[in-house]
């Protein structure tokens, strides 16, 4: 009680003042609920969790997502049952060693990965697309520490899986601001030069499915929306794991995969096989 009548009070002395605002949030993958803090001035504004997290964020509920289930089944190489969650053109499928960095990034929170991924047998990065799906299946950021061989590494927040391009900014400052270190890459910056004939595509793909593509598109027919730093290792890992907890990306009951029953190769191991929806 003596607990609850501080908070009040506090609430109440803050209240007075214009420069704050009080809101509710609710973390979208615990389901937590959290005071939030927007203070505003002339010259910026921030939001703020007091009881949950230092950054605020939303993820769009009621739109199309894989499951869970079914990311798991394609980086196998088996069937999806949701129609559309994989692709032929777009490999999730993976080998031996992306499956243990699969499980290892379900347990961390965040993806640990050689360069950029790539694998010239599939031409593309599979182990990249099928945590990409994951995140988006659980509506959660996509955090990526890409592995250099400079000295220097990178570690990229891809926002998109939130699939709400209209706060994708104010996150990308609010993130900036807490992260605190200057950035190597923000997709604003990217945005201001974008090629009128993409902006032309998406704006195609909207007008003839007569809803955002955000709302009905799997994925990896959406754009990444990124923000990234290059940062010593160690330094990449602490930052990683403050992220993970940030945005809540660690997988409580992650635990290794287990191969399915009976699984043979796909047709087309190049594009990944049995990997479409």
């Amino acid at each position: 009680m003596r607990i609850l009548a501080i908070s009040i009070a506090v609430m109440n002395s803050l209240s007075r003042s214009a420069a704050f605002q009080f809101a509710s949030h609710q973390s979208p993958t615990t389901g937590t609920s959290a005071l939030l803090i927007r203070h505003s001035s002339s010259s910026f504004s921030t939001t703020t969790s007091l009881f949950l997290s230092n950054l605020s964020y939303e993820t769009r509920q009621k739109c199309w997502r894989p499951t869970v289930q079914d990311v798991e089944s394609i980086s196998w190489g088996k069937p999806a049952k949701k129609k559309g969650t994989g692709s032929r053109g777009v490999p999730h499928r993976l080998n031996e060693d992306e499956r243990l960095l699969f499980d290892q990034a379900r347990r961390k929170g965040f993806l640990e990965i050689a360069g950029s991924g790539w694998r010239s047998q599939r031409g593309d990065a599979p182990l990249v697309n099928s945590y990409r799906s994951l995140c988006d299946a659980r509506g959660q950021v996509c955090i990526t520490l890409h592995k250099g061989n400079t000295g220097l590494d990178e570690l990229v927040v891809d926002i998109s899986p939130l699939r709400l391009p209209d706060t994708f900014q104010l996150l990308e400052d609010d993130m900036v601001e807490f992260v605190g270190l200057k950035t190597s890459y923000k997709a604003s910056e990217e945005n201001e030069d974008t090629d009128e004939s993409e902006v032309d595509i998406v704006d195609a793909i909207e007008a003839k499915d007569g809803e955002s593509p955000w709302n009905s598109r799997p994925i990896y027919q959406l754009p990444t929306y990124c923000i990234s730093w290059e940062i010593q290792r160690s330094e990449g890992k602490q930052l990683g794991k403050k992220l993970a907890k940030e945005f809540d990306t660690i997988e409580k009951k992650g635990t290794q995969s287990k191969k399915p029953k009976h699984l043979k190769p796909g047709k087309n191991r190049k594009n990944g096989g049995y990997g479409i929806g």
